[in-house]
């Protein structure tokens, strides 16, 4: 519940202020959407059971688990509130609500980013501290990549997809997989292009493998966040092209990472549909790509954004992205324009799977508590076309091989350290510039005579940064003794002196 401020006093809102008390409440919300006949009176029933419950739930924890459930209550009423309860939303969102019941009164405490599953499901759940847990959308059609990519696990890679079709929202003109709770600053509901990207690719990679019509269907409905703009999509207008944003919220943010995987599942789903919807959509943000790329090597590490430099994690993951679409891009288009569309065939009945195994190497937890159900919604199956000539190349696909290439070394190459300041003024809080190649923990020792008289350390980002030393009252000649470490561990150090001005 939101809280404002009345009278001096931080309280909450449906108590204070009148415009706040009016918001649209959890029950009275589904309340409506039975009334006007967009869901069934049996899941009203099913979806108010199960608000009822957490809310008992709510009131008989305490300390962290009684934070973490109400965080999720009220992300539901949050998007109740904003008139967001659409019927296509409720599944997930009903569903992430007695998951987190069932958890946060049954099962251990978690630490952030812990992933978990619950017995019968293959759905990825992940714990963001004070939010509870929340499908990993991202982490989850990951694992079905898994699935598909190990050939021999068809019912886990069924089982999975079926979960996840009913749990897709309608957005921007087609379906998506939102995040339901609230993330670097945007509200939810709200989606990727980074797990959307992901999604497409492995159900295109699941329909040419079963010819499971439902799964091509989705495929193409999930198109629609790549056609439209922030904040129901994620297709941003830039000189060369579009970038597709990571996030529906940040339309400003320019993460690359997410980007090249939206570019590398837009490029897999259409060379196996034969879709010219998603070449269009490929080519247009492929153009922005090669335009973007080289802003993100900074000579000695990559970019995560435009603004800082990689993480590690982040580093290596933007390496095997470019590194996918360098295999890619190098063998041609992903599509050449060929005839109209051949009718798709009847739906079939989605298969029956049983409940497999936990993916090998897995290092999740399971929950010891029942599956659930959640009333669901099918899509309608899409038109597969028909098959093209032989692509031909695509030009410059050597900035995506090349920026790879690049980005690997870098991880073995260490950073270079230079002392530029040569002079400071006693009795100042002075700043030691240095020159710095890449983002590295960077350590600053001082020594007059063989003493150390300072020391410090700071992670800092290439360029020119400085780095604090409380210069002595009286001047003289000190030693400076610099050393980096980048984020891959490898190891540089840089020596000299600093002279220290008296007062004049």
């Amino acid at each position: 519940m939101r809280s404002v401020v009345c009278g001096g006093l931080i309280i909450a809102a449906l108590v204070c202020c009148p415009a706040a008390a009016a918001r649209t409440s959890v029950t009275s919300a589904l309340l409506g959407l039975e009334h006007s006949g967009a869901i069934t009176s049996a899941a009203y029933a099913g979806y108010r059971a199960t608000y009822v419950s957490a809310q008992r739930a709510l009131g008989r924890l305490a300390g962290t688990r009684r934070t973490e459930l109400g965080a999720v209550l009220e992300n539901v009423r949050a998007i109740a509130a904003a008139g967001r309860f659409t019927p296509s939303r409720l599944p997930a969102l009903f569903l992430t609500l007695e998951r987190n019941r069932q958890w946060w009164t049954n099962q251990q405490l978690l630490g952030n980013g812990v992933r978990v599953s619950f017995p019968g499901s293959r759905l990825v759940w992940q714990h963001y501290a004070g939010q509870g847990l929340e499908i990993q959308w991202l982490g989850t059609f990951g694992q079905a990549n898994g699935y598909y990519l190990s050939g021999h696990e068809n019912a886990n890679l069924r089982h999975l997809l079926d979960e996840a079709l009913p749990l897709a929202a309608s957005r921007a003109g087609g379906i998506a997989w939102e995040y339901l709770f609230s993330f670097g600053g945007g509200a939810p509901p709200w989606t990727s292009g980074l797990s959307q990207g992901t999604a497409l690719q492995v159900l295109a990679r699941a329909w040419s493998r079963f010819k499971e019509p439902a799964y091509l269907a989705a495929a193409r409905r999930a198109l629609g966040v790549f056609r439209a703009p922030p904040p129901q999509g994620v297709r941003v207008r830039r000189a060369a092209g579009v970038h597709f944003a990571e996030y529906t919220y940040a339309p400003g943010d320019r993460i690359l990472n997410g980007f090249i995987q939206a570019l590398v599942g837009l490029y897999d789903y259409t060379a196996i549909t034969k879709d010219p919807g998603g070449l269009a959509l490929f080519e247009a943000g492929d153009a922005e790509a090669r335009a973007e790329v080289p802003r993100y090597d900074t000579g000695a590490w990559s970019r995560y954004d435009q603004f800082t430099e990689s993480t590690l994690n982040y580093h290596e993951l933007l390496t095997e992205f470019l590194a996918h679409l360098c295999e890619r891009t190098r063998k041609g288009a992903p599509l050449i324009p060929g005839p109209a569309p051949a009718p798709a065939p009847p739906p079939t009945p989605p298969a029956t799977t049983a409940p497999a195994a936990t993916a090998p190497g897995a290092t999740t937890l399971t929950a010891t508590v029942p599956a659930t159900t959640t009333p669901t919604a099918t899509a309608p199956p899409a038109k597969p076309a028909a098959a093209s000539t032989r692509p031909a190349p695509i030009a410059a696909d050597a900035i995506y091989c090349t920026t790879a290439r690049r980005f690997t070394a870098d991880e073995r190459t260490p950073p270079v350290i230079a002392l530029l300041t040569r002079k400071v003024r006693a009795g100042t809080r002075a700043g030691v510039q240095v020159r710095l190649s890449k983002v590295s923990n960077v350590s600053l020792t001082i020594r007059q005579g063989g003493r150390v008289v300072w020391r410090t350390g700071a992670t800092v980002e290439g360029g020119r940064p400085r780095l604090l030393w409380v210069t002595p009252n009286s001047g003289g000649t000190f030693a400076v003794t610099l050393s980096a470490t980048d984020p891959a561990g490898n190891f540089a150090t840089a020596q000299g002196t600093i002279t220290v001005e008296g007062h004049a």
